[in-house]
């Protein structure tokens, strides 16, 4: 009698290779969509109103808002199938008047993908790099399955959502973050305001920070950013090295709800990662960096 002996073997998950910069030839309704994979769009595929209607997408009862500082932009939903590479299926879509990017007509984030692995290739790998893996978190509340996808960091005790936008080129706080940042890591405001684009054109009062101790994020050390100074929350009591004479900051009496802080890391510190890893089934985010 011979005995053969069969090895068990576990299917390997499916992992999506993102190039950024490139582009993304989807269908939507069966309609084709110039879309860009983004790391920090969202789960929900968001198309402009003009691609909307070409798919003869018809608006349900839900309706979608994304808050960029004080401004809203409002939009709609539909259900309808959507082809982003692995075949159709149906999905919630929403579209507004704005594109999310400028330069396409629709985005999506990593977690509305089908594949549980979305690798992210930024520059090609270099031989020093690192790789370092942290925890991932989502909006939470009833839109958690249709937000952003963060990587999540202890300040100050308590945790602070990293948004990874490597098509923006400032990395940015907000106020809220920034004024964490200024008790736990010795920041300190500098400089004028300018401006930079957030999302969907829209652009929002920035200012510099310059940190005492560096904040570390995975392999990423981070010693300046730039800080949206009027959107969720207030850098009134920051400390600064000169007076802005431009910057006006309206303070309100509401308590800090510290799950409004963020900082979105842009390419002046991604130029340094060849890599960034959304792994959706051990909810990790994996850097690769210098």
């Amino acid at each position: 009698m011979i005995l053969i002996l069969a090895l068990a073997t576990t299917a390997m998950p499916a992992e999506r290779i993102v190039t950024i910069g490139d582009t993304l030839s989807a269908r939507v309704n069966g309609v084709a969509v110039q879309m860009r994979v983004d790391p920090a769009g969202t789960a929900m595929p968001i198309i402009d109103d003009a691609a909307a209607t070409r798919a003869g997408l018809k608006a349900g009862m839900i309706g979608i808002g994304y808050a960029v500082g004080s401004q809203k932009v409002v939009g709609r939903t539909a259900l309808a199938p959507i082809d982003v590479g692995g075949g159709p299926a149906k999905h919630r879509i929403g579209f507004a008047p704005r594109r999310f990017a400028g330069a396409v007509e629709g985005t999506i984030g990593p977690a509305g993908l089908p594949e549980q692995i979305v690798r992210f290739r930024l520059h090609a790998p270099r031989a020093d790099e690192r790789t370092i893996t942290l925890p991932m978190g989502d909006q939470g509340g009833l839109a958690a399955n249709w937000a952003e996808r963060f990587a999540v960091v202890m300040v100050g005790g308590a945790p602070m959502r990293i948004r990874f936008d490597p098509y923006h080129s400032r990395t940015l706080a907000t106020a809220g973050a920034a004024v964490r940042l200024a008790t736990t890591n010795a920041g300190t405001m500098t400089g004028v305001t300018g401006k930079a684009e957030i999302a969907f054109g829209i652009e929002r009062p920035v200012r510099d920070m310059a940190l005492g101790t560096p904040l570390q994020v995975g392999p990423l050390s981070i010693a300046r950013l730039g800080v949206r100074t009027g959107d969720f929350g207030s850098t009134a009591g920051v400390p600064t090295d000169q007076a802005d004479p431009d910057e006006v900051v309206v303070t309100a009496k509401r308590k800090h709800d510290p799950r409004t802080d963020r900082i979105s890391i842009g390419s002046d510190l991604l130029d340094r990662c060849s890599s960034i890893l959304f792994d959706s089934a051990r909810k990790q985010i994996a850097l690769t960096c210098t």
